[in-house]
């Protein structure tokens, strides 16, 4: 045990293992002993003169839709998987330094990646968590950190199936003896969602809206089955005329906006289920289905795979932290989990 003397401010630097969510939304960073240390957007502002970055995270976001033309604003991330490989080891790297990062260690690293990426994905996460210092990289799939994450025994012959509704990508996993049973992943999550109401104020407004707005719509009054009306106002810019307007919409229009992201996971969850063993199926039946990730609290998705698989859902308790505690666990216990690592 360290004893509590202040170290001089020179050598006050962090080392120690750590444990990355690298989502297409969100990356969270959590320290051995220390926890979650990191909780900011996946996005990078950058110089497009000499592709230098200028800030990433929640900086990066505060920039969104108001960059001049020198810089631009990007998420590095899209559908759970590296897009750009400069720009992601960029935001590792600034994320890295946030946290006073030492950079004399070479920490052991293990990251979370979607469970339907190619091996050709897979190897660019490894080369990006390399870049980034690690001493030795190891993967887990999203699934299987959030079933960890929430507390699940995934060790033992029981059959669990948890629905990780992300930014880029849903994952429904099948998860017993520290594997993946059966598993469907879906490139429709909270972006897609996000996507869908921008289309819909386009088409049935003429109204041009940011993804920001978009998404704070969603937030707001965004649900996937009936719920009591509320009503919002819109700001956003006439593409008839060219000019600032705002409307009203209500909550019933948002979920009509809202319909096809929301089906395309119920189904999703439906061939997932499909496909289950027999005795494990009748351990989902009994346990139910656990839904994670952000997109876990659109209002009335559980209601909504309840109702159409007859299964009982249960909404993680701290959805958004899931995958990330989930990866901590196994990084504050290598040997435990062993055999659940890529």
């Amino acid at each position: 045990m360290m004893s509590s003397v202040q170290i001089p401010n020179v050598l006050n630097w962090i080392s120690g293992d750590v444990a990355i969510d690298l989502g297409t939304a969100n990356t969270l960073i959590w320290l051995k002993g220390r926890g979650i240390v990191v909780n900011e957007p996946s996005i990078v502002t950058r110089n497009v003169l000499d592709d230098s970055i200028v800030a990433v995270g929640d900086e990066a976001k505060a920039m969104l839709g108001k960059t001049h033309r020198e810089l631009e604003t990007i998420r590095p991330l899209q559908d759970g998987v590296i897009a750009d490989f400069k720009m992601t080891d960029g935001m590792l790297q600034g994320f890295i330094n946030k946290i006073n990062f030492s950079r004399m260690a070479r920490p052991r690293m293990v990251i979370c990646v979607p469970s339907g990426v190619t091996e050709v994905e897979r190897r660019a996460v490894k080369d990006s968590g390399e870049r980034a210092n690690a001493r030795e990289v190891y993967l887990i799939e999203e699934p299987v950190a959030a079933a960890i994450g929430i507390g699940l025994d995934i060790s033992q012959p029981i059959g669990n199936i948890i629905v990780d509704i992300g930014g880029g990508t849903t994952e429904i996993a099948v998860i017993s003896l520290n594997g993946v049973v059966t598993k469907e992943t879906i490139r429709i999550a909270g972006d897609e969602m996000d996507e869908s109401i921008l289309q819909w104020f386009r088409n049935e407004h003429k109204l041009e809206i940011g993804l920001g707005m978009s998404e704070s719509i969603k937030k707001s009054v965004g649900s996937a089955m009936q719920m009591s009306t509320k009503t919002i106002s819109v700001r956003g810019r006439d593409l008839v005329t060219g000019i600032p307007k705002t409307i009203e919409v209500s909550s019933d229009e948002i979920r009509q906006a809202l319909k096809d992201p929301v089906n395309a996971i119920v189904e999703a969850v439906k061939r997932c289920l499909e496909q289950t063993p027999p005795e494990l199926a009748a351990d989902i039946l009994e346990r139910g289905i656990i839904v994670a990730g952000g997109g876990s609290l659109l209002r009335g998705i559980d209601q909504i795979i309840r109702e159409r698989t007859n299964v009982p859902v249960n909404v993680a308790e701290d959805p958004l932290l899931s995958v990330v505690k989930g990866t901590g666990m196994v990084l504050e216990n290598l040997k435990k989990y062993e055999a659940v690592l890529l």
